[in-house]
């Protein structure tokens, strides 16, 4: 089976995603040890695994849409949904990591997690929906 000229472009920008979600990922692992080194002894499980977010949701996604034979790319808006809602999760994690370091709580920090996970959800719906429809 010869992949076209497109396909191999939507592999090689899906690389490329995962490449940024990965170096995404290695700055969040890095800001989250640094972070804690000043932090007097105390650390946060959401700022130790803050990195997680990106590289689960964006690093091992798109490596798969670059692995695939026929892959049908994300459009701008889903693919806009998606990465804000992993964005979201992310500095959620961080700020909610911050603030139990510091020793304090903050009701609306929760809200990080709840608006990205809608994002997410809502940016696969949309993805689906355009596979479901473009045949």
């Amino acid at each position: 089976m010869i992949l076209s000229t497109s396909d191999i472009d939507i592999q090689h920008k899906a690389a490329k995603t995962a490449f940024a979600y990965l170096l995404i990922s290695l700055f969040c692992a890095l800001f989250g040890a640094v972070y804690e080194m000043y932090s007097h002894g105390v650390y946060s499980f959401y700022m130790i695994y803050a990195f997680a977010f990106p590289l689960a949701g964006g690093t091992l996604p798109f490596s798969a849409f670059s692995l695939l034979r026929n892959p049908k790319y994300p459009g701008a808006v889903s693919k806009s949904l998606y990465h804000s809602g992993i964005a979201a999760v992310t500095v959620g994690s961080i700020l909610r990591g911050i603030l139990d370091i510091y020793g304090t709580t903050n009701q609306l920090a929760g809200l990080y997690f709840y608006v990205g996970g809608i994002l997410i959800i809502i940016g696969v719906v949309i993805y689906y929906l355009n596979l479901m429809f473009s045949n």
